[in-house]
Parts: C-alpha cells; sequence; structure tokens
C-alpha cells in the first residue's frame, strides 16, 4: 500500500488514539472467539439426526466430530490473526494497514459459525456478538472502498459508505433481526447492497487511477476473494447435481465434512492473498496463479456439468437411471476429452491473458499481412508497433531508429502504441550486423521480464522489425537524397541567373556604351578612341572568360573525357603546378583574376 498525504493515516496523538481503539476491539473480539468456540462445540456435539447416524455407521465419537469443527475454525482464525499480526508489525504507523489487519482479526474470530453458535448457547452476549458482526461488515465495505491507498475513490462512496453503515443498525431497531439470521431478508438486501458498490469502486480505482504496483496488489485481493466466492457457491451446489450426498449416514457426514473443510479453505485465501498484497511480496507471480485458477476452475466445472449432461442424457435416451454401465460410459468419455479440454482451456487462457505468444507463426503471418497492405513508408513502423502490442498485450511498444549527426548519436522515436512507462525493456534492432535501431518494450502489469516464450517470439518480430526499419531508412535517405538534389538543382539555376545578371550583362552592356564613346571620339581624339578601343577588346575576352566558365561551371568536360577519378587528379595536378596568381594590377589597384578558377567559384565584378 502507497503512503498519500490525504490518506487513511493518522500521526501523533490520533495515530495513537487509533492504536488503542485497535487494541480494545481485538482483545475484545478474542475473548468472545473463546467463548464462541466453546459454544461451537457445545452445538456440535448435538448434531443433526443423519449426521449422528453417519457417525454411528463410521463408529466414530460425537465428541471428534464436535472437536473437528472446533479445530478447523481456530486452524482459520490462527491464520488470520498471524497475517494481520504481521502488518501491523511491519506497518504500525499506516492507518490503511491498521483497517486492513483489524479487518483480517475480524474475519477470523467473528465469522457465521461462530457467532451463530455463540448466541444460540449463549443469548446473552448476543449483542456484543451483533457488534463484531456488524464491525466486521464494516471493515469489510472501508477495505473496498479504500484499498490500497486509503483514499475513497471515487469520492461518492465516502457519503455512500456513511449511508451504508448507519442503516444497519437502524435496520436492526426497525425489524428486529439478528446479523447471524440468515433469514433478516432487509439486512441482507442493505449488506448485499454494499458489497457491489465496494467492487464497482475497486473496479473504478483499477482503471482509472491505480498505478502498476497497486493494479497487481488489487489482483491478489480479488483472487482471493474470487476463490472464497467460488468455494461458497461450488459447494453446496454439488447437492443440487448429487442429491445422494444428502442421504442420512456416512455419506452425508462425508459431504458435510467436505463442505466446512473446503469452504473454510477457500476463505483461507483471503487473509493469505491481502497479506502478499499488502507487504507486496513478490507480487508478479498472481498472474500464474490466476493463470492455472482459470484453467482448472473452467476444467472442473467442464467436466462436472459434461458428466451431468452424459449421464442424464444417456439416462433419458435408454429410460434408465443410476444405472451403472451408463456411469462408466460417462466416466470414460468424460476421461477421453478431459485432455484435449485442458489443452484448448490453456491455450484460451493464455491467449486472453499473455496475447498471441503461443502462436509464433500467427503473429508472424499477420504481421506479414499488415506490411504487404501498408502502402504508405510512414505507416510501416507504427503498423509493427501496434501489431507487437497487441499480439503480446503489452501497455506499451515503441520503435525507435538510428539518427547520426553532428558530434552526436541516439535513437529517436519513429513509431509508438500505448502510453509510455518509465523504465522499458529494449531490444535492438539488426540488419546485416547492423544496428538500425531499437524496439522499445514495456512488460505487462506487474512483471518485471518476458519470459523464455515471450524472448523466443519477440526475437521473431524483431528480426522482422529490422528488416522494416532498415527500408524505412532507406526509404527516408533517398527522400532526403532526392530533396537535395532538386535543391541543389534550384541553388545552381540561381547561381546561374545571378552570373549572367550581375556579371555578363553589365559587361555587354558596357560594351554598347563603350562603343558610343568610341564613335563620339574618332574624329576629334583619335587617340582616346584607340585606348578606349583596347579596353574594350579585354572586356571582349573578359565575356569570353566568362561564358566558358559558365559552361564548364555547368558540367567539367574533363567529366567526359576521363572520367570521376581522372578529373580530380588532374585538377589536384593544376593546383599543384600552378596554384592561384595573385599579382596585383597597378592601374585598377586590385587583385588580378585567377588564371584557374575552381568550377563553381563567380568572376569579381568590373565596375
Amino acid at each position: 500500500m502507497g503512503r498519500h498525504p490525504a490518506a487513511f493515516a493518522s500521526s501523533g496523538r490520533r495515530l495513537l488514539l487509533v492504536r488503542v481503539a485497535w487494541i480494545v476491539i481485538v482483545v475484545l473480539a478474542l475473548g468472545l472467539f473463546a467463548v464462541s468456540i466453546t459454544a461451537l462445540y457445545a452445538q456440535r456435539s448435538a448434531p443433526p439426526e443423519p449426521l449422528r447416524a453417519g457417525l454411528v455407521q463410521l463408529g466414530l465419537p460425537i465428541g471428534l466430530y464436535a472437536a473437528y469443527w472446533s479445530a478447523v475454525m481456530v486452524v482459520f482464525a490462527v491464520a488470520c490473526i498471524a497475517v494481520a499480526a504481521v502488518i501491523a508489525w511491519r506497518k504500525p504507523d499506516d492507518g490503511m494497514a491498521l483497517l486492513v489487519s483489524l479487518f483480517l482479526v475480524l474475519l477470523g474470530v467473528a465469522n457465521a459459525p461462530n457467532m451463530q453458535a455463540l448466541m444460540e448457547v449463549y443469548p446473552a452476549l448476543g449483542f456484543p456478538a451483533q457488534c463484531l458482526l456488524f464491525l466486521t461488515y464494516a471493515c469489510l465495505l472501508l477495505f473496498l472502498c479504500l484499498f490500497p491507498n486509503g483514499l475513497f475513490v471515487p469520492r461518492w462512496t465516502r457519503p455512500f459508505a456513511l449511508v451504508w453503515l448507519v442503516s444497519i443498525p437502524v435496520t436492526l431497531l426497525l425489524t428486529g433481526d439478528s446479523l447471524g439470521d440468515p433469514g433478516g431478508v432487509w439486512l441482507a438486501l442493505i449488506i448485499l447492497g454494499g458489497l457491489p458498490i465496494g467492487a464497482v469502486a475497486q473496479i473504478y480505482r483499477y482503471a482509472r487511477v491505480s498505478d502498476p504496483l497497486q493494479r497487481q496488489q488489487t489482483k491478489w485481493v480479488v483472487f482471493g476473494i474470487s476463490v472464497a466466492i467460488v468455494g461458497q457457491v461450488v459447494f453446496p451446489l454439488l447437492v443440487d447435481f448429487f442429491p445422494s450426498l444428502t442421504r442420512p449416514g456416512s455419506t452425508a457426514l462425508l459431504y458435510d465434512l467436505a463442505d466446512f473443510t473446503g469452504i473454510t479453505l477457500c476463505y483461507l485465501f483471503i487473509p493469505l492473498t491481502i497479506g502478499i498484497a499488502v507487504l507486496r511480496y513478490r507480487l508478479w507471480d498472481i498472474d500464474v496463479l490466476i493463470n492455472r485458477a482459470l484453467v482448472y476452475g473452467a476444467l472442473t466445472a467442464s467436466v462436472v456439468g459434461l458428466y451431468v449432461l452424459l449421464v442424464g442424457g444417456l439416462g433419458a435416451l435408454l429410460q434408465a437411471r443410476g444405472n451403472l454401465p451408463i456411469s462408466l460410459v460417462a466416466t470414460g468419455l468424460v476421461a477421453v476429452l478431459f485432455a484435449p479440454m485442458r489443452d484448448r482451456l490453456q491455450r484460451g487462457v493464455n491467449r486472453l491473458m499473455y496475447g498471441e505468444r503461443d502462436d509464433p507463426y500467427g503473429v508472424l503471418s499477420r504481421l506479414g499481412e499488415r506490411l504487404e497492405a501498408t502502402l504508405e513508408p510512414e505507416s510501416v513502423l507504427p503498423a509493427v508497433a501496434e501489431t507487437v502490442a497487441q499480439a503480446l498485450k503489452l501497455p506499451y511498444a515503441a520503435i525507435t531508429l538510428k539518427e547520426d549527426g553532428e558530434g552526436r548519436e541516439g535513437f529517436v522515436v519513429a513509431a509508438a502504441y500505448g502510453s509510455p512507462v518509465s523504465a522499458p525493456i529494449r531490444l535492438p534492432l539488426v540488419y546485416q550486423h547492423e544496428t538500425v535501431g531499437q524496439l522499445v518494450l514495456a512488460p505487462r502489469v506487474g512483471e518485471e521480464s518476458f519470459s523464455a516464450t515471450d524472448r523466443r517470439l519477440l526475437d521473431d518480430l524483431a528480426r522482422q522489425a529490422g528488416i522494416a526499419a532498415h527500408a524505412v531508412l532507406l526509404t527516408a535517405d533517398l527522400q532526403r537524397a532526392r530533396e537535395r538534389l532538386v535543391t541543389a538543382r534550384e541553388e545552381e539555376r540561381r547561381r546561374l541567373r545571378r552570373d549572367l545578371h550581375d556579371g555578363l550583362g553589365p559587361q555587354l552592356s558596357s560594351q554598347a556604351l563603350t562603343i558610343d564613346a568610341i564613335r563620339a571620339l574618332m574624329r576629334r581624339d583619335p587617340g582616346s578612341a584607340e585606348s578606349l578601343l583596347l579596353d574594350m577588346k579585354q572586356q571582349a575576352r573578359d565575356a569570353v572568360a566568362d561564358i566558358r566558365r559558365l559552361v564548364y561551371a555547368l558540367r567539367p568536360p574533363a567529366l567526359d573525357d576521363l572520367g570521376l577519378v581522372g578529373a580530380l587528379r588532374e585538377t589536384a595536378a593544376q593546383y599543384g603546378q600552378n596554384g592561384i596568381d595573385v599579382s596585383v594590377d597597378r592601374r585598377s589597384c586590385r587583385p588580378c583574376r585567377p588564371r584557374w578558377r575552381l568550377p563553381l567559384t563567380a568572376s569579381p565584378r568590373r565596375r
């Protein structure tokens, strides 16, 4: 149980009062229990006539029968008290733990056989017995409303619990019924009406509020209570299917002892599972117990039902009842069908709890179908994550892809399914001995890791996911290459436009102006005209050089003549032999153009 600032916990003087009240109630309950055991022995010393006949038939003394009943109740009470003592000792400052321990003590000492015998043999102790039963029901309801963290969840359960607790004593005063009397209709309706509300509160808490650890605690408690309910229902129903069990004599006696012992053992699961849940010891084992309980519980019910149907059907068909051959035939058919039924039930329960881990071929086939149906690359990895999570019933599954950046290397989430968890398990996705990503998985609620069966299926799925992740990475690289190609093409177009507009265009425009100036100076100043003609000649050479440079920049001829490697070698040789001329033109006082330029280098502008 987790502690909470607003939880059912106390401190200081209030905690001291709670402890004192707890001790007083426990002491009084133990005192009444001691008296109730003597009353139970006295009551069972006068068994009904069918049971007495059975004792005589088997040669057993009546005192042994009464002692057996008393011993079983003492053992049950000692087990409940022992678990309650451990909880109170381990968590003495937790108010919820004190409530749970008090409930277990009352469950052990204030059970129906004891209290009924106490009120029957000692009528003067009827009122204390009524109070003890009322406290037991009150603790049960509070336990259902508050477990495991001591909060009323949802909030409307608080006023409901108050009304329910007040309605029981009011009903007792108005009707005069007794809590130990099963014939009180109104009282039974009130009590039975409160238990479903507590169950609804636990379901709501499990689905909306509880964390994984609290859900495992709830599973343990629900498992114990379910076993008790099944025992309480199944053993009395045996009489309906096998009326001969109540036949006076040894049969009725043995059924009475088996019914009493079986129900008590089933109720013993309640303190044991509550103790495990509160003390949080090996909470993950509950799934195995639930699995086996579901399988063999369903198998038992199926076998009994099949046997009854076969016996009844064959008896009606052959118009015979109680015929030994019919029973033998029914037993043989049940024996033949037992193993196939168990295997089928085991597969069904495993599929319910663990998904499709026992059918790896089916999972891989379904994953292949999903990948074949998925046409868009961005939908491939989400389909893989969803298939893995649904196949194994995992709360979270994700796929991360390897990302190499400038000075950093890591994994980014590419697809996810479910709600993220704090500490997931990561499995590498490998393609041709290279890690391309990770399969990030959260174990089922209450499990710390995956079983060997889960691992085998996950290894197969990881190989398929690795291929899919590699394909997605290749698609992403191809998309980025296309984008870079388009970007480079656009940049090259802009560069050509810029060189033509800002370089070659002004040169040609200046030549037209120079020609006009030469025409004006030819008659007046032939020397100046000649000098302008020489400048225009140089400008024409520069324009031709720029045109050649632009053409060379589009695709160097060396690539066609020598190939890429040869073109690179020739360029390196030019660097080593010629270098770049950075001499200064004294007339213009600026660096001359280099004799050799890189293909993508723009020529300087002329003034």
